[in-house]
Protein backbone atom coordinates (compact mmCIF):
# COMPACT_ATOMS: atom_id res chain seq x y z
CA UNK A 1 0.00 0.00 0.00
CA UNK A 2 1.37 3.24 -0.69
CA UNK A 3 3.22 4.82 1.98
CA UNK A 4 2.32 8.46 4.03
CA UNK A 5 5.27 10.84 5.43
CA UNK A 6 5.57 11.25 8.65
CA UNK A 7 5.18 14.63 8.39
CA UNK A 8 1.88 14.14 7.09
CA UNK A 9 1.17 11.54 9.72
CA UNK A 10 1.43 13.98 12.60
CA UNK A 11 -1.35 16.10 10.48
CA UNK A 12 -3.44 12.57 10.72
CA UNK A 13 -3.19 11.34 13.70
CA UNK A 14 -4.13 14.72 15.76
CA UNK A 15 -7.59 14.16 17.20
CA UNK A 16 -8.68 16.66 15.39
CA UNK A 17 -6.45 18.29 12.29
CA UNK A 18 -6.59 22.26 12.53
CA UNK A 19 -5.11 25.04 9.96
CA UNK A 20 -2.86 27.01 11.82
CA UNK A 21 -4.27 30.83 12.56
CA UNK A 22 -1.86 32.36 10.40
CA UNK A 23 -3.16 30.29 7.75
CA UNK A 24 -7.08 31.27 8.67
CA UNK A 25 -6.05 34.73 8.97
CA UNK A 26 -4.64 34.67 5.49
CA UNK A 27 -8.28 33.25 4.32
CA UNK A 28 -10.38 35.50 6.71
CA UNK A 29 -8.20 38.72 5.06
CA UNK A 30 -8.36 37.50 1.62
CA UNK A 31 -12.26 37.59 1.79
CA UNK A 32 -12.37 40.70 3.15
CA UNK A 33 -10.60 42.24 0.33
CA UNK A 34 -13.22 41.15 -2.02
CA UNK A 35 -15.96 42.04 0.06
CA UNK A 36 -14.51 45.72 -0.01
CA UNK A 37 -13.71 45.01 -4.07
CA UNK A 38 -17.50 44.78 -4.33
CA UNK A 39 -18.46 47.13 -1.27
CA UNK A 40 -20.18 44.67 0.87
CA UNK A 41 -20.08 45.06 4.74
CA UNK A 42 -21.31 41.25 5.39
CA UNK A 43 -21.21 38.17 3.76
CA UNK A 44 -23.39 34.91 4.04
CA UNK A 45 -21.12 31.44 3.88
CA UNK A 46 -23.42 28.63 3.11
CA UNK A 47 -23.61 24.85 3.08
CA UNK A 48 -25.94 22.19 3.41
CA UNK A 49 -25.63 18.73 2.63
CA UNK A 50 -22.21 17.70 3.34
CA UNK A 51 -21.26 20.42 0.68
CA UNK A 52 -20.07 24.10 0.92
CA UNK A 53 -16.60 24.35 1.09
CA UNK A 54 -16.04 27.99 2.26
CA UNK A 55 -17.96 27.89 5.63
CA UNK A 56 -14.93 25.23 7.00
CA UNK A 57 -12.12 27.40 4.73
CA UNK A 58 -12.87 30.07 6.84
CA UNK A 59 -14.20 28.29 10.18
CA UNK A 60 -12.79 24.98 10.22
CA UNK A 61 -16.10 23.40 10.42
CA UNK A 62 -17.14 21.01 8.02
CA UNK A 63 -20.34 21.01 7.09
CA UNK A 64 -23.31 18.70 7.94
CA UNK A 65 -27.06 19.53 7.32
CA UNK A 66 -26.44 22.74 7.07
CA UNK A 67 -24.35 25.53 8.70
CA UNK A 68 -24.48 29.23 7.71
CA UNK A 69 -21.85 31.89 8.42
CA UNK A 70 -22.43 35.39 8.95
CA UNK A 71 -18.99 36.87 8.41
CA UNK A 72 -18.42 40.86 8.92
CA UNK A 73 -14.86 41.82 8.48
CA UNK A 74 -13.56 42.77 12.12
CA UNK A 75 -16.07 40.87 14.13
CA UNK A 76 -16.45 37.56 15.65
CA UNK A 77 -18.35 35.06 13.21
CA UNK A 78 -21.95 33.56 13.82
CA UNK A 79 -22.49 30.10 12.77
CA UNK A 80 -26.08 28.87 12.59
CA UNK A 81 -26.29 25.01 12.32
CA UNK A 82 -28.65 22.43 12.31
CA UNK A 83 -29.17 19.82 13.74
CA UNK A 84 -28.68 20.99 17.42
CA UNK A 85 -26.56 17.42 18.43
CA UNK A 86 -24.07 19.03 15.82
CA UNK A 87 -23.58 22.15 17.85
CA UNK A 88 -20.75 20.41 20.59
CA UNK A 89 -18.75 19.53 17.90
CA UNK A 90 -19.27 22.76 16.18
CA UNK A 91 -18.17 24.56 19.09
CA UNK A 92 -14.95 22.52 19.70
CA UNK A 93 -13.97 22.69 16.16
CA UNK A 94 -15.11 26.15 14.64
CA UNK A 95 -13.85 27.77 18.73
CA UNK A 96 -13.34 31.10 17.22
CA UNK A 97 -16.63 31.37 16.30
CA UNK A 98 -20.48 31.61 17.79
CA UNK A 99 -21.97 28.73 16.86
CA UNK A 100 -25.65 28.81 17.65
CA UNK A 101 -28.60 26.17 16.66
CA UNK A 102 -30.24 27.36 13.27
CA UNK A 103 -34.15 26.59 14.87
CA UNK A 104 -37.19 27.13 12.39
CA UNK A 105 -35.11 28.88 10.05
CA UNK A 106 -31.44 29.01 9.66
CA UNK A 107 -31.69 31.89 6.91
CA UNK A 108 -34.51 33.32 9.21
CA UNK A 109 -31.75 33.91 12.16
CA UNK A 110 -29.05 34.91 9.76
CA UNK A 111 -31.38 37.65 8.81
CA UNK A 112 -32.26 38.59 12.30
CA UNK A 113 -27.86 38.47 13.15
CA UNK A 114 -27.16 40.79 9.77
CA UNK A 115 -30.26 43.39 11.08
CA UNK A 116 -28.70 43.61 14.71
CA UNK A 117 -25.37 43.89 12.80
CA UNK A 118 -26.88 47.33 10.84
CA UNK A 119 -26.39 45.41 7.34
CA UNK A 120 -28.08 47.90 4.82
CA UNK A 121 -29.56 46.72 1.48
CA UNK A 122 -27.65 46.10 -1.34
CA UNK A 123 -24.40 45.58 1.03
CA UNK A 124 -24.39 41.79 1.45
CA UNK A 125 -22.48 38.75 -0.54
CA UNK A 126 -23.27 35.56 -0.34
CA UNK A 127 -21.05 32.45 -0.86
CA UNK A 128 -22.01 29.27 -1.46
CA UNK A 129 -24.96 26.79 -2.23
CA UNK A 130 -27.41 28.80 -1.34
CA UNK A 131 -30.97 27.57 -3.03
CA UNK A 132 -33.89 29.39 -3.92
CA UNK A 133 -35.56 29.52 -0.92
CA UNK A 134 -32.92 30.87 1.31
CA UNK A 135 -32.03 33.90 -1.51
CA UNK A 136 -35.52 34.76 -1.22
CA UNK A 137 -35.21 35.13 2.64
CA UNK A 138 -32.26 37.12 2.13
CA UNK A 139 -33.44 39.84 -0.41
CA UNK A 140 -36.63 40.39 0.91
CA UNK A 141 -34.82 41.58 3.99
CA UNK A 142 -31.92 43.03 2.77
CA UNK A 143 -32.34 43.59 -1.02
CA UNK A 144 -30.24 42.02 -3.93
CA UNK A 145 -27.68 40.10 -2.78
CA UNK A 146 -24.38 39.66 -4.40
CA UNK A 147 -22.73 36.07 -5.55
CA UNK A 148 -19.30 36.08 -4.21
CA UNK A 149 -18.96 32.41 -5.68
CA UNK A 150 -16.82 33.38 -9.02
CA UNK A 151 -14.62 35.48 -6.61
CA UNK A 152 -14.17 32.56 -3.91
CA UNK A 153 -13.40 29.90 -6.61
CA UNK A 154 -10.41 32.22 -7.54
CA UNK A 155 -9.10 32.56 -4.13
CA UNK A 156 -9.31 28.98 -3.90
CA UNK A 157 -7.20 28.65 -7.09
CA UNK A 158 -3.58 28.78 -5.73
CA UNK A 159 -2.98 26.39 -2.90
CA UNK A 160 -1.00 27.45 0.30
CA UNK A 161 2.14 24.92 1.73
CA UNK A 162 -0.41 24.17 4.23
CA UNK A 163 -3.15 23.48 1.81
CA UNK A 164 -0.86 21.30 -0.15
CA UNK A 165 -0.26 18.99 2.79
CA UNK A 166 -3.85 18.38 3.31
CA UNK A 167 -4.62 17.56 -0.24
CA UNK A 168 -1.53 15.32 -0.43
CA UNK A 169 -2.86 13.08 2.70
CA UNK A 170 -6.39 13.04 0.39
CA UNK A 171 -4.25 12.19 -2.46
CA UNK A 172 -2.64 9.23 -0.44
CA UNK A 173 -5.92 7.99 0.79
CA UNK A 174 -7.18 7.70 -2.95
CA UNK A 175 -3.89 5.77 -3.84
CA UNK A 176 -4.90 3.56 -0.88
CA UNK A 177 -8.52 3.25 -2.42
CA UNK A 178 -7.25 2.32 -6.02
CA UNK A 179 -4.48 0.20 -4.44
CA UNK A 180 -7.38 -2.22 -2.34
CA UNK A 181 -9.44 -2.43 -5.70
CA UNK A 182 -5.96 -3.25 -7.73
CA UNK A 183 -5.89 -5.78 -4.97
CA UNK A 184 -9.17 -7.11 -4.83
CA UNK A 185 -10.27 -7.37 -8.63
CA UNK A 186 -10.49 -11.35 -9.23
CA UNK A 187 -13.41 -13.32 -10.89
CA UNK A 188 -16.12 -13.90 -8.50
CA UNK A 189 -15.74 -10.39 -6.75
CA UNK A 190 -18.54 -7.85 -7.74
CA UNK A 191 -18.70 -3.98 -8.19
CA UNK A 192 -20.17 -3.18 -4.82
CA UNK A 193 -17.34 -5.53 -3.06
CA UNK A 194 -14.48 -3.98 -4.18
CA UNK A 195 -16.41 -0.67 -3.21
CA UNK A 196 -16.70 -1.72 -0.07
CA UNK A 197 -12.78 -2.61 -0.27
CA UNK A 198 -11.84 0.82 -1.05
CA UNK A 199 -13.63 2.32 1.37
CA UNK A 200 -11.83 -0.13 3.98
CA UNK A 201 -8.98 1.39 2.62
CA UNK A 202 -9.15 5.18 3.97
CA UNK A 203 -12.28 5.25 6.09
CA UNK A 204 -10.19 4.08 9.10
CA UNK A 205 -8.00 6.67 9.33
CA UNK A 206 -10.38 9.59 8.95
CA UNK A 207 -10.96 9.67 4.91
CA UNK A 208 -14.03 10.07 3.44
CA UNK A 209 -16.23 9.54 0.15
CA UNK A 210 -16.20 11.77 -2.57
CA UNK A 211 -16.73 9.52 -5.68
CA UNK A 212 -15.35 6.04 -6.28
CA UNK A 213 -16.93 5.24 -9.57
CA UNK A 214 -16.67 1.61 -11.13
CA UNK A 215 -16.76 0.07 -15.03
CA UNK A 216 -16.44 -3.57 -15.57
CA UNK A 217 -17.00 -5.10 -19.07
CA UNK A 218 -15.61 -8.15 -21.16
CA UNK A 219 -12.50 -6.83 -23.29
CA UNK A 220 -14.18 -9.55 -25.93
CA UNK A 221 -17.12 -7.89 -25.99
CA UNK A 222 -17.31 -4.83 -24.40
CA UNK A 223 -20.42 -2.85 -23.40
CA UNK A 224 -18.72 -0.20 -20.71
CA UNK A 225 -16.67 2.60 -21.76
CA UNK A 226 -15.90 4.52 -18.38
CA UNK A 227 -16.29 4.00 -14.93
CA UNK A 228 -20.12 4.19 -13.88
CA UNK A 229 -21.66 6.37 -10.43
CA UNK A 230 -23.19 3.84 -9.25
CA UNK A 231 -21.77 -0.17 -8.52
CA UNK A 232 -23.54 -2.95 -9.74
CA UNK A 233 -24.25 -6.49 -8.59
CA UNK A 234 -21.95 -7.75 -11.78
CA UNK A 235 -19.70 -9.87 -10.71
CA UNK A 236 -15.62 -9.65 -11.96
CA UNK A 237 -15.15 -12.27 -15.04
CA UNK A 238 -11.81 -13.46 -16.13
CA UNK A 239 -10.96 -11.63 -19.22
CA UNK A 240 -12.49 -8.17 -17.80
CA UNK A 241 -11.13 -4.88 -17.79
CA UNK A 242 -12.03 -3.01 -14.34
CA UNK A 243 -11.43 1.00 -14.34
CA UNK A 244 -11.95 3.35 -11.78
CA UNK A 245 -12.15 7.10 -10.38
CA UNK A 246 -11.77 7.45 -7.18
CA UNK A 247 -11.19 10.28 -4.72
CA UNK A 248 -10.84 10.33 -1.00
CA UNK A 249 -11.25 13.33 1.40
CA UNK A 250 -9.46 14.36 4.51
CA UNK A 251 -11.65 16.87 5.70
CA UNK A 252 -12.45 18.45 2.53
CA UNK A 253 -9.32 17.90 1.06
CA UNK A 254 -9.40 15.10 -1.54
CA UNK A 255 -7.36 13.46 -4.54
CA UNK A 256 -8.55 12.30 -7.27
CA UNK A 257 -6.93 8.93 -9.04
CA UNK A 258 -7.67 6.90 -12.21
CA UNK A 259 -6.66 3.83 -13.45
CA UNK A 260 -7.11 0.39 -14.85
CA UNK A 261 -6.79 -2.72 -14.61
CA UNK A 262 -7.58 -6.32 -17.23
CA UNK A 263 -8.13 -9.24 -15.18
CA UNK A 264 -6.78 -12.40 -15.07
CA UNK A 265 -5.80 -11.97 -19.04
CA UNK A 266 -3.22 -9.39 -20.41
CA UNK A 267 -5.03 -6.76 -22.49
CA UNK A 268 -6.33 -7.55 -26.21
CA UNK A 269 -5.22 -5.44 -29.02
CA UNK A 270 -8.23 -3.22 -28.69
CA UNK A 271 -7.49 -2.08 -25.44
CA UNK A 272 -3.31 -2.13 -25.71
CA UNK A 273 -4.21 0.86 -28.34
CA UNK A 274 -6.88 2.53 -26.17
CA UNK A 275 -4.70 2.90 -23.37
CA UNK A 276 -1.54 3.34 -25.51
CA UNK A 277 -3.59 6.38 -27.01
CA UNK A 278 -4.33 7.71 -23.30
CA UNK A 279 -1.05 7.31 -22.04
CA UNK A 280 0.04 9.13 -24.63
CA UNK A 281 -2.42 12.10 -24.28
CA UNK A 282 -1.62 12.18 -20.36
CA UNK A 283 2.26 12.64 -20.99
CA UNK A 284 1.02 15.67 -23.70
CA UNK A 285 -0.79 17.36 -21.70
CA UNK A 286 1.53 17.09 -19.08
CA UNK A 287 4.54 18.45 -21.07
CA UNK A 288 3.21 21.64 -21.90
CA UNK A 289 1.40 22.19 -18.38
CA UNK A 290 3.77 24.44 -16.00
CA UNK A 291 3.03 27.98 -14.51
CA UNK A 292 2.13 30.48 -17.96
CA UNK A 293 0.48 27.91 -20.14
CA UNK A 294 -2.92 28.37 -21.60
CA UNK A 295 -5.88 26.39 -21.85
CA UNK A 296 -5.74 26.24 -25.42
CA UNK A 297 -2.24 24.36 -25.46
CA UNK A 298 -4.12 22.12 -23.05
CA UNK A 299 -6.72 21.55 -25.61
CA UNK A 300 -4.14 20.98 -28.87
CA UNK A 301 -2.37 18.63 -26.91
CA UNK A 302 -5.55 16.27 -26.77
CA UNK A 303 -5.90 16.22 -30.52
CA UNK A 304 -3.76 12.84 -30.92
CA UNK A 305 -6.64 10.80 -29.09
CA UNK A 306 -8.74 11.86 -32.17
CA UNK A 307 -5.86 10.89 -34.53
CA UNK A 308 -5.41 7.55 -33.02
CA UNK A 309 -9.36 6.96 -34.42
CA UNK A 310 -10.55 7.21 -30.25
CA UNK A 311 -12.86 9.72 -28.74
CA UNK A 312 -12.80 11.35 -25.40
CA UNK A 313 -15.76 10.56 -22.69
CA UNK A 314 -15.01 13.02 -20.14
CA UNK A 315 -13.04 16.11 -19.67
CA UNK A 316 -9.62 15.70 -20.26
CA UNK A 317 -8.42 18.08 -17.14
CA UNK A 318 -9.99 20.35 -14.79
CA UNK A 319 -9.11 22.52 -11.94
CA UNK A 320 -9.81 20.93 -8.69
CA UNK A 321 -8.75 20.87 -4.55
CA UNK A 322 -11.90 23.11 -2.89
CA UNK A 323 -14.41 22.39 -6.05
CA UNK A 324 -14.39 21.13 -9.29
CA UNK A 325 -12.49 24.71 -10.80
CA UNK A 326 -11.87 25.98 -14.33
CA UNK A 327 -10.46 25.23 -16.81
CA UNK A 328 -12.54 22.34 -17.85
CA UNK A 329 -11.23 21.09 -20.85
CA UNK A 330 -12.51 18.26 -22.76
CA UNK A 331 -11.92 17.58 -26.71
CA UNK A 332 -11.43 19.42 -29.93
CA UNK A 333 -14.67 17.87 -31.05
CA UNK A 334 -16.55 19.33 -28.27
CA UNK A 335 -17.67 22.59 -26.81
CA UNK A 336 -15.62 23.48 -23.77
CA UNK A 337 -17.09 26.07 -21.14
CA UNK A 338 -13.20 28.14 -20.57
CA UNK A 339 -11.42 30.75 -21.29
CA UNK A 340 -8.77 29.47 -24.08
CA UNK A 341 -6.43 32.11 -23.05
CA UNK A 342 -6.77 31.10 -19.13
CA UNK A 343 -3.01 30.93 -17.59
CA UNK A 344 -2.21 28.11 -15.38
CA UNK A 345 -0.57 29.39 -12.07
CA UNK A 346 2.37 28.40 -9.96
CA UNK A 347 0.05 26.39 -6.67
CA UNK A 348 -2.89 25.14 -8.91
CA UNK A 349 -4.10 22.18 -8.69
CA UNK A 350 -5.69 20.25 -12.04
CA UNK A 351 -6.04 16.65 -12.37
CA UNK A 352 -5.49 15.35 -16.01
CA UNK A 353 -7.78 11.92 -17.09
CA UNK A 354 -7.40 10.69 -20.52
CA UNK A 355 -10.72 8.63 -21.07
CA UNK A 356 -10.26 7.29 -24.20
CA UNK A 357 -13.11 5.50 -25.69
CA UNK A 358 -13.57 3.99 -29.00
CA UNK A 359 -16.02 5.69 -31.56
CA UNK A 360 -19.02 3.63 -30.67
CA UNK A 361 -18.97 4.39 -26.88
CA UNK A 362 -18.09 0.36 -26.14
CA UNK A 363 -14.97 0.07 -24.97
CA UNK A 364 -12.61 2.15 -22.96
CA UNK A 365 -9.83 3.27 -20.40
CA UNK A 366 -8.87 5.96 -18.00
CA UNK A 367 -5.88 6.92 -16.53
CA UNK A 368 -4.53 10.05 -14.89
CA UNK A 369 -4.46 11.82 -11.36
CA UNK A 370 -4.13 15.06 -9.72
CA UNK A 371 -1.20 17.02 -10.33
CA UNK A 372 0.31 20.36 -9.06
CA UNK A 373 1.24 22.83 -11.15
CA UNK A 374 4.69 24.68 -10.78
CA UNK A 375 7.14 27.37 -12.40
CA UNK A 376 8.58 24.72 -14.57
CA UNK A 377 6.26 21.76 -14.92
CA UNK A 378 4.08 19.59 -12.46
CA UNK A 379 4.19 17.99 -9.55
CA UNK A 380 2.80 14.69 -8.70
CA UNK A 381 0.44 14.33 -5.76
CA UNK A 382 -0.08 10.74 -6.11
CA UNK A 383 2.25 8.01 -5.34
CA UNK A 384 0.33 5.51 -7.12
CA UNK A 385 2.45 3.43 -9.95
CA UNK A 386 1.15 4.10 -13.68
CA UNK A 387 0.10 1.76 -16.15
CA UNK A 388 -1.95 -1.24 -17.73
CA UNK A 389 -1.51 -3.95 -15.12
CA UNK A 390 -2.88 -6.97 -15.37
CA UNK A 391 -4.39 -8.48 -11.91
CA UNK A 392 -6.40 -10.99 -10.23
Amino acid sequence: MPQLAARLRSILDAEYPRFSDAEIARRRKAVAEIMAANQLDHCVIYGASWTGSAVQWLTRWPVTTEAAVVFTPGKRDRIFIHYFNHLPLARRLASEADIEWGGESTLGNVVKELESRGAKPGRVGVVGPLGFEGHAILSRALGPIAALGRDYVRLRKVKSSEELDWFRIGAWMSDCGMAALRDHARPGVTERQLANEIERAYVGEGGSTVIHFIGSTPMANPSVPAPVQFASSRKIEKGDVVFSEISANFFEHSGQVLRSYTVGEEPNQLYRDLHAAADICYDAVLKVLRAGAKARDVLEATRCVEEAGFLTVDDVLHGYGGGYFPPVIGSTTRANPYNPDEEFVAGQLVVVQPNVVTRDHKAGVQTGEMVLITETGVERMHQLERGFMRVG
